[in-house]
């Protein structure tokens, strides 16, 4: 599962690329105050079987403390960790 986002400039060897979509999945998460999510940016271009996903960027971020405990109480804790790792990167979620 992931997302669209606005389209986002990333560098990719050497070429300027338009990221439009976002994955993510936990990778850590102590259940009690801090957890780690992997993201993923990629181009996808296409629709149906004809749909091709580039990766352009990955990287880990982290929420603890209070951040922590309002995804913890979110109706839609998938959706909130998308609305958390958009904000932590600036970028614009479309969902």
């Amino acid at each position: 599962m992931g997302y669209s986002i606005q389209p986002v400039s990333i560098w990719v060897n050497g070429q300027l690329e338009q990221g439009n979509y976002i994955d993510a999945s936990i990778v850590n998460d102590n259940l009690s105050d801090y957890a780690q999510f992997y993201w993923q940016i990629s181009k996808v271009s296409g629709t149906g079987p004809d749909e091709q996903k580039q990766s352009l960027s990955q990287c880990n971020v982290s929420i603890s403390g209070q951040a922590y405990d309002e995804w913890g109480q979110s109706p839609d804790i998938n959706l909130a960790a998308y609305e958390y790792i958009c904000e932590q990167l600036n970028i614009t979620l479309i969902p």
